[in-house]
């Protein structure tokens, strides 16, 4: 796992791994974005698809992600690097880390809701709706994760 920490392709003094997880995310909203436009055409079958998928592989980028900080010291150390303040730093990344488990509880919600009516065929039909209020609430707070995890990539590695 050497690798994670050699120096990343952005350019900046973020390491491998967090220049990949970064690119993953900005992408993430653009991809969930795609996943959507299979439903809107009614390839229903395809979007539950593309969206476990989705959530899966997100879940697997943000393990390998808490992996590298805490083998590569955590929070602090790349702290260390940057020019900003301290309580700056930890301001950027606690709105973030809020954003994010607010987040990836809604899409578990949303996710775990839409599969159980599909299974009992009332998606698509009367539960509708409500799924689409749900992954309106959910897309914009991956959308606000993605743009947070930048913000805290910036102030970490390019500031």
């Amino acid at each position: 796992m050497e690798y994670m920490f050699t120096p990343g392709f952005l350019g900046t003094r973020a390491p491998f791994f967090m220049d990949l997880v970064t690119l993953i995310v900005a992408l993430l909203p653009l991809l969930l974005y795609l996943g959507i436009l299979a439903a809107r055409e009614g390839y229903y079958g395809v979007h539950r698809i593309y969206q476990w998928s989705l959530f899966l592989i997100s879940f697997a980028v943000v393990s390998w992600f808490e992996y590298g900080v805490r083998v590569g010291g955590g929070f602090q150390s790349y702290a260390l690097e940057s020019r900003l303040p301290r309580w700056l730093l930890l301001g950027i990344l606690i709105v973030h880390i809020l954003i994010a488990l607010l987040t990836t509880i809604g899409w578990v919600w949303t996710i775990v809701q839409a599969e159980r009516h599909w299974r009992s065929r009332d998606l698509p039909g009367g539960y509708s709706l409500r799924h689409l209020r749900s992954a309106r609430v959910a897309a914009w707070g991956i959308f606000l994760t993605a743009l947070t995890g930048i913000w805290v990539y910036l102030a970490l590695f390019v500031f």
